[in-house]
């Protein structure tokens, strides 16, 4: 049975990578939908806040919502325990702490991002260089995923890294469709009317959805189906249901390994069953907020549940 340190270290270091890959998507997102406001794009700049969970942070720092403040403080502010580079700082620690835990070709995809980071980020960024800062670290990020998935046993350490991205994934995405789905709705009766394609597309792109939507509904974007998209279907990675399927696996996979079950079993499993018997109706009836809300609450609270589980301290 793997220490606890060491589980810690493992899951830890996959939130983090995760959440660096989560914040270059919404800043992406952002700057996508600031292009098709004609008046201020103050509203959406503080929506990119609000998704990435750091407003008191943020608020604490700058007066003002725009492209350069908020840009500054998700990639590059080191007070900022959620930006790109305290992220990728967080993980690489993480990294050295398991080390003889992982391949080479994982410690080093994972060292060389921390390098590249590092560089791009060292100093104020030109608002026309943002773009392509964006692709490279959403780029690094899918290296360090396919140096791990292309190398890694399937045992315990597997286990628990995943559990690390898949909670950091249901997490950020249940956050990003709360936000911007009523940034963008100016009143909850107008669920189900037609909006701006582009802005509804940005709500995708941020959880790199875009496509596979198309492929599924081949239609033009519309509230509902988005939020079915990303709530309940099987198929796309950032889906709510998709990520709590691989949350239960890699918690079975523990349990097998270890002949034991704990309580977060039961608390995946619970929501789990939830997400397979519901239907996008069953969620609006809820409300969509309302829903997502008590989503967050739960996530974070398996978190802190596997954390007691496989004594992460």
């Amino acid at each position: 049975m793997l220490l606890g340190r060491t589980a810690n270290g493992l899951y830890w270091m996959n939130r983090y990578i995760e959440r660096a890959e989560n914040m270059a998507r919404l800043i992406d997102a952002g700057l996508r939908m600031a292009l098709t406001r004609n008046e201020s794009d103050a509203e959406e700049w503080t929506s990119v806040i609000m998704s990435s969970g750091v407003e008191a942070g943020y608020r604490s720092k700058h007066d003002e919502f725009n492209a350069a403040n908020v840009c500054d403080y998700l990639l590059r502010d080191i007070e900022n325990s959620s930006s790109v580079l305290s992220s990728i700082e967080t993980a690489r620690m993480n990294a050295r702490m398991v080390r003889t835990a992982l391949t080479r070709e994982t410690w080093e995809s994972i060292n060389d991002a921390w390098m590249s980071f590092r560089r791009m980020l060292s100093g104020p960024l030109d608002e026309r260089e943002v773009p392509k800062v964006l692709d490279a670290i959403k780029r690094e990020t899918a290296q360090i995923r396919g140096a791990f998935h292309g190398t890694m046993l399937r045992n315990e350490i597997y286990d628990f890294s995943q559990l690390g991205i898949f909670i950091e994934r249901a997490d950020n995405t249940a956050r990003i469709l709360d936000v911007k789905y009523y940034v963008l709705l100016p009143s909850i009766s107008w669920v189900g009317s037609s909006m701006d394609n582009y802005q509804w597309e940005s709500i995708l792109r941020s959880v790199s959805a875009h496509r596979s939507y198309r492929w599924v509904y081949d239609a033009a974007y519309k509230p509902t189906n988005i939020a079915e998209f990303l709530v309940l279907s099987r198929r796309m990675p950032r889906s709510l249901a998709f990520c709590y399927r691989m949350i239960d696996d890699s918690l079975e996979g523990l349990a097998s390994d270890y002949g034991i079950r704990h309580p977060s079993h039961e608390m995946c499993a619970d929501m789990l069953s939830k997400l397979k018997a519901m239907r996008i109706k069953d969620v609006l009836d809820e409300g969509l907020h309302e829903f997502l809300t008590d989503v967050i609450l739960r996530t974070n609270r398996l978190g802190d549940q596997v954390a007691r589980d496989y004594r992460f301290f």
